[in-house]
């Protein structure tokens, strides 16, 4: 089940890469829409397998941008301090 979908690029010829949080793995799964001409086909894989292509296209840069705001974000909500519970 997919709880979250999050763009991560949409090419000029309409190839769309989007980052989906697989609530069954719990893992972090990257979706890869082809363009109506190439048949649209759905594909998707694991950020890891996905990362380990390695490839020059700007998918790969925009994902790595988005991890590293994802992991920015989770370690600013650790560091703040929780309010204080109140008293009823």
């Amino acid at each position: 089940m997919i709880l979250s979908a999050t763009q991560i690029y949409a090419s000029s010829n309409g190839d769309r890469w989007t980052l989906l949080f697989d609530r069954g793995s719990g893992g972090l799964v990257v979706q890869h829409e082809a363009n109506p001409s190439s048949g649209g086909k759905l594909t998707r894989e694991s950020v890891e397998a996905f990362l380990a292509h390695e490839g020059p296209g700007p998918e790969y840069t925009a994902l790595k941008a988005l991890l590293r705001q994802l992991a920015e974000a989770a370690a600013g909500e650790r560091a703040s301090p929780k309010p204080a519970a109140g008293r009823g």
